[in-house]
């Protein structure tokens, strides 16, 4: 029984990196939550000239290689960036090489899949439903509040989930814009890089990876689970 209870417990490692890993995922997704809307609200309606070039913006951190987008982090918001030396000298806010440049890494990783989640639920909704509010006297933001957001939420807590499942998953950028510091931006994929670097490590980065597995298979699942709930009480 020992031996077992052992084995499911936590070394200080592993807790130190999970609950960061958590931490800085649960900001990625929540700070990147609005503009993700906003941004999905553009594209699923409204037509102008470089919608198709902003699309591609808005997802290239799926196609080019992480540590490109850790690197443009780090020029633009480094201490010496070119917005990162006005944000610490004239505000005191600094995202390099702490947790906070770290969750602002996952979320920018993160950003495409909620904007495509978000904007896909959106294009489903049935704009009739929109209009019939409009001829009963709602305004354009009554009508988004109570009529179109309720309907986007399956879409919207399936963009959330997702972000955050690749929040914990989170490598490239984040060890090329904030380092690999212990307690600050040692997140489950850093430390799983860090134990592989030492000998002997192999037993310690098997149970990182598998700690990283199951919380990615629960992420899944829970976006799963909610969707389908949120469909059900929409067609009740």
């Amino acid at each position: 029984m020992d031996g077992i209870l052992a084995a499911f417990s936590l070394t200080p490692l592993e807790s130190e990196a999970l609950r960061l890993s958590l931490w800085v995922s649960l900001w990625a997704m929540l700070g990147s939550l609005p503009l993700a809307v906003g941004a999905a609200w553009v594209l699923a309606r409204h037509r102008f000239p470089g919608k198709t070039l902003f699309d591609g913006l808005l997802h290239l951190p799926l196609v080019v290689p992480p540590v490109v987008t850790g690197y443009l982090l780090l020029v633009v918001l480094g201490r010496r960036g070119l917005v990162g030396a006005w944000l610490h000298d004239q505000l005191g806010i600094t995202f390099a090489f702490n947790w906070k440049g770290a969750a602002l890494a996952a979320a920018v990783m993160a950003f495409p899949l909620m904007v495509r989640a978000i904007r896909l639920s959106l294009e489903a909704v049935d704009r009739g439903l929109e209009q019939a509010a409009h001829t009963l006297g709602a305004g354009p933001w009554r009508v988004f509040f109570t009529v179109t957001l309720p309907l986007t939420l399956p879409g919207i807590l399936s963009g959330m989930v997702l972000a955050f499942a690749r929040g914990l998953g989170e490598f490239g950028a984040t060890i090329t814009f904030v380092s690999n510091i212990p307690g600050q931006t040692r997140t489950l994929p850093l430390a799983l890089y860090s134990v592989l670097q030492s000998p002997g490590g192999e037993a310690a980065a098997q149970r990182l990876c598998v700690i990283s597995i199951v919380l990615a298979l629960l992420a899944l699942l829970v976006s799963e689970m909610l969707a389908r709930r949120v469909q059900k009480r929409l067609k009740g």
